[in-house]
């Protein structure tokens, strides 16, 4: 991954994308080593963690993960899902995060050098030129080594530079066998929609 270390980055994780991704790689992401990792390579501005949760349950299995993520400096945006009836009577859930991640990478862009996505929403590939024109780099981190691909073909192809996630599991992921217990730095437990 190409990073100049005078560049000021921004990370956008887009919480139930990144799960869904590294589960299909099988890979528990450390959000810690994820976080210094991107320190040491520039100037880590700001890295923001966007997830939908479930407001009326009395212990969620995300929330852990994100009273880790607020005390260890990212920037949480969390809002509730949304229950609705479908056409066939079956309950469903929705928590997309799409707007809030638009509306702060477009906020924080004039600030920024270089913005690492994580996601492979093709609905964000308007948003990557955008932002782009400002003359913002944009890396997408994604996987398309999973079946299926878990990264749209208009992102990657708008992005300017594509990691695939399955190329960080070192440095992103958590060593296997240990405890869930020993260490809530990482979202082993972490259920998303």
């Amino acid at each position: 991954m190409l990073i100049y270390p005078e560049e000021r980055i921004a990370l956008f994780i887009d919480g139930a994308n990144l799960y869904a991704t590294a589960r299909s790689l099988g890979i528990e992401i450390d959000y810690k080593n994820l976080k210094t990792y991107f320190a040491n390579k520039a100037r880590l501005v700001r890295a923001f963690y966007y997830t939908a949760i479930l407001e009326e349950q009395e212990y969620s299995p995300l929330r852990p993960l994100i009273d880790w993520l607020d005390y260890n400096g990212f920037t949480l945006v969390t809002k509730p899902v949304k229950e609705f009836t479908d056409e066939h009577g079956r309950r469903k859930i929705k928590g997309n995060m799409d707007i809030e991640i638009a509306v702060d990478m477009l906020n924080i862009s004039d600030n920024i050098d270089h913005i690492i996505l994580f996601s492979g929403d093709g609905d964000f590939r308007r948003l990557l030129e955008a932002v782009q024109r400002r003359g913002v780099r944009v890396t997408v981190v994604s996987s398309h080594s999973t079946q299926p691909s878990m990264i749209a073909d208009e992102l990657r192809r708008q992005a300017d530079q594509f990691v695939d996630l399955r190329d960080l599991k070192d440095v992103l992921g958590r060593p296997p066998n240990i405890k869930e217990d020993e260490d809530l730095s990482d979202s082993g437990f972490e259920e998303h929609l």
